[in-house]
């Protein structure tokens, strides 16, 4: 079966496949969702390693729940919701390994002139991906997932004036990098 043929495979099909451990099925999903749920990944993670592990530790747990799919609301709904919890432990014990240094951001140099519209999709996760863990965690849980402070306090436990601390630093640093990012030639 080519890749194309993957998408003519209906989910409650490619469920029902993988559920019956048919391998081909399992490589299909993963193939179907891989690049979405890596996107997701890179977002909270570092480095490209670290997207790489939690795509793999997301996919492990999918392949694992996937009997507790009820068939209620998106499928990929569903992944992402596994995908973003693995991001949220991984970042976990990466605080548990390293201390968290919120002056951090302070090393980040601000290039020359520019504003928002100079920016490409590129440009803005690898600005994201500069903030510190703890940071970018918060603001991609509460600005691209739509979590409340409450919510990510009970995720990665921390008070919720912390997780809006986190977020308004956040934006301060984004904003001072985008602010100074340097103009196209």
């Amino acid at each position: 079966m080519d890749v194309q043929s993957n998408h003519t495979i209906n989910e409650s099909d490619l469920i029902k496949g993988c559920l019956e451990g048919n391998r081909r099925m399992q490589e299909l999903l993963y193939q179907r969702f891989s690049p979405k749920m890596y996107a997701v990944s890179l977002r909270y993670a570092g480095k490209n390693e670290d997207a790489q592990d939690i795509l793999q530790d997301g996919f492990v747990k999918v392949f694992r729940n996937l009997h507790m799919y009820r068939g209620e609301g998106s499928f990929e709904g569903w992944i992402r919701r596994i995908f973003v919890n693995t991001a949220i432990e991984h970042y976990r014990r990466q605080v548990n390994v390293h201390t968290l240094t919120e002056g951090h951001e302070n090393l980040l140099e601000a290039k020359d002139s520019s504003a928002m519209d100079n920016l490409s999709m590129k440009d803005l996760m690898a600005i994201i991906q500069e903030l510190s863990p703890g940071y970018r965690t918060v603001f991609n849980l509460y600005v691209i997932e739509g979590y409340t402070h409450k919510e990510i306090s009970e995720m990665i436990g921390i008070s919720e004036g912390t997780s809006k601390s986190q977020l308004a630093r956040a934006k301060g640093i984004l904003q001072n990098i985008i602010k100074n990012y340097p103009k196209p030639q």
